[in-house]
């Protein structure tokens, strides 16, 4: 089949329609991301992190829903990456610019855009390994992940109160370190696994529930451990890794030569 053939499948297919449910949530998701970007030129930073969080949860459920109803498709796999590269590239760098890194002047927007283009890399990667990489694990941390830890840092400063002086430096140390774990090789688990919805023991729910109950009496607090918890958790389950491959590496290298000295 020529190229000539091809692009013209595609445009009949385009042609015979859209899901509208999964693409309109999408929507939404894009919606929140941009008005993340109004809200912070307005200087409502608290507002536009809330909306990054609201992106979140739209991200979460465009896929669900349509792997629910059966209405996946390519169309839609396409808008939602645009969507993170807005939601969570984009909009979460204007916020990190405007509310911590402008006093750093062209340094603070470089900054700013390491995030961004980290963040529109590891989308890249993505795209071009979902049907190679398992999928309960996710190479690199995932971006919504990354935007969500940007909105809680956000959150947890009004609400401790915190001077400008420790959000500089704070946000700097902190965009470099995610746009690092974003094009890192580091695996982070995926919070899509379908093992995470099967049936689960009744301590499970309970467990879930108190947590519940804790996040909505101090959300601002406990959004932001959860987060920190996220992204450490990588790095730590990678070093424990290598680090048990290191040692067997050294017990086969050891029985190796017990086995050259009995021989």
């Amino acid at each position: 089949m020529t190229d000539d053939c091809l692009r013209s499948e595609k445009r009949e297919n385009v042609r015979k329609g859209v899901y509208l449910l999964p693409n309109l949530i999408t929507a939404a998701g894009i919606f929140a991301g941009f008005y993340v970007i109004i809200a912070t030129t307005d200087g409502n930073y608290e507002r536009a992190a809330w909306f990054i969080l609201l992106a979140a949860i739209f991200d979460g459920l465009d896929g669900k829903v349509a792997r629910l109803t059966g209405t996946s498709s390519k169309f839609g796999v396409e808008l939602d990456s645009l969507a993170d590269v807005i939601s969570f590239g984009v909009a979460p760098g204007v916020l990190l610019y405007v509310w911590a890194l402008r006093p750093f002047g062209k340094l603070g927007w470089l900054a700013a855009f390491l995030y961004v283009i980290c963040g529109a890399l590891r989308l890249a990667r993505f795209n071009v390994q979902v049907s190679t990489v398992e999928s309960r694990r996710f190479v690199g941390m995932p971006i919504p992940a990354a935007a969500c830890i940007v909105a809680t840092c956000v959150l947890l400063f009004y609400e401790l109160g915190g001077t400008g002086t420790v959000k500089m430096f704070s946000m700097v140390i902190l965009v470099f370190l995610l746009a690092f774990l974003l094009v890192s090789n580091i695996e982070y688990i995926s919070l899509k696994d379908p093992e995470l919805f099967k049936r689960q023991p009744f301590v499970m729910l309970v467990v879930a529930i108190m947590l519940l109950i804790v996040i909505v009496a101090k959300p601002q607090i406990m959004l932001f451990l959860i987060g920190m918890a996220y992204m450490v958790s990588g790095p730590i389950v990678h070093y424990l890794g290598w680090r048990k491959k290191r040692l067997e590496k050294k017990k086969v290298a050891r029985d190796s030569k017990i086995n050259k000295i009995v021989n």
